[in-house]
């Protein structure tokens, strides 16, 4: 973006503009280049910063005064927006690189409060919550599996220490004896799942204000720039206000998927209002132990299984 003729000279000015990177990571920077592992990563990214400068929707060609990096730190108030650089104070990046997770939330957040600002629940144990009794024939199944006597009975008992007792002993896996009653615990949880999300999206409303939130879209736009599979990204990302311009949403829906761990799948229909056409988007949301089995509560990750260059709202980069 500062309009460096390539990636070395840019690596080796170490310029004033980026004012939030340290002379450390400069540092490592240049190691990182020297060894050429990530040569890819590095001419890649450097093309989107290019592509960016020129753009009519960016920069038009003017050199920022002011670059951040705001991607090593946990965002203080309630962003919608996953914003890893500011530029010039205005234009919001979000770099992405060869990932498809849009969100990790509390399962409480996502299911129960739909997204909605701050964080919910975080304390709680989802599993506990829809499955009861399947959570703890897994737990039961396990313990005996594993012949630890001295564990707690009850599942909801585990202390942090016995959590990561635990947890470390499935590393390798579930024991064989507890995978029939590990199936039925991953089933009840993602039925249960989908049948509460399902009762608090009733409405089209509710619905559109999800797969908002679900797809980063908040009140102010900003850009995507990274990579997936096959190309680059590029993207403006729409506000609700400029969605509804373009798009209606006719229908959303959830159900259960099948998998190793509770997993949920949402298509959201979605009319462009200027063609008349219909397009799905879609998506998932592994419920899954934040640190290994049994180690801690339940996280919700959301994926977007669609191109990111095919979602509605997403718009390419002129």
């Amino acid at each position: 973006m500062l309009g460096f003729s390539c990636v070395d000279d840019a690596i080796s000015a170490r310029p004033a503009e980026m004012v939030s990177v340290s002379p450390e990571t400069w540092t490592l920077l240049h190691s990182a280049r020297r060894g050429g592992a990530l040569d890819g990563d590095f001419e890649g990214s450097f093309e989107n910063g290019r592509a960016f400068l020129a753009a009519i929707d960016g920069l038009r060609g003017r050199r920022p005064v002011v670059v951040e990096w705001k991607g090593s730190h946990r965002a203080p108030g309630d962003e919608v927006a996953p914003v890893d650089l500011r530029v010039d104070h205005v234009f919001m990046v979000s770099c992405k690189y060869l990932s498809k997770i849009m969100i990790n939330a509390s399962p409480f957040h996502l299911f129960d409060r739909l997204l909605r600002g701050g964080h919910g629940v975080r304390s709680a144990d989802w599993y506990a919550h829809v499955a009861p009794a399947e959570y703890q024939d897994l737990y039961e199944s396990v313990r005996k599996e594993l012949g630890l006597d001295l564990l707690p009975t009850r599942v909801t008992e585990l202390g942090t220490e016995e959590r990561k007792r635990l947890s470390g002993s499935l590393s390798e896996g579930w024991p064989s004896g507890s995978l029939e009653v590990h199936g039925a615990f991953v089933e009840k949880v993602a039925s249960e799942t989908v049948r509460g999300w399902q009762e608090v999206t009733s409405s089209l409303g509710e619905c559109e204000a999800l797969l908002w939130r679900m797809l980063r879209m908040g009140s102010a736009p900003y850009f995507v720039l990274g990579a997936s599979d096959t190309s680059p990204l590029r993207l403006r990302i729409a506000t609700p206000w400029d969605w509804r311009l373009n798009f209606r949403l006719r229908a959303f829906e959830c159900i259960t998927q099948t998998g190793g761990q509770p997993r949920v799948g949402w298509v959201a229909a979605v009319e462009n209002r200027h063609a008349g056409s219909v397009d799905e988007v879609a998506g998932h949301v592994e419920i899954r132990w934040s640190h290994g089995r049994f180690g801690g509560n339940p996280e919700a990750k959301v994926y977007l299984d669609t191109p990111h260059t095919q979602v509605p709202g997403y718009f390419p980069l002129v």
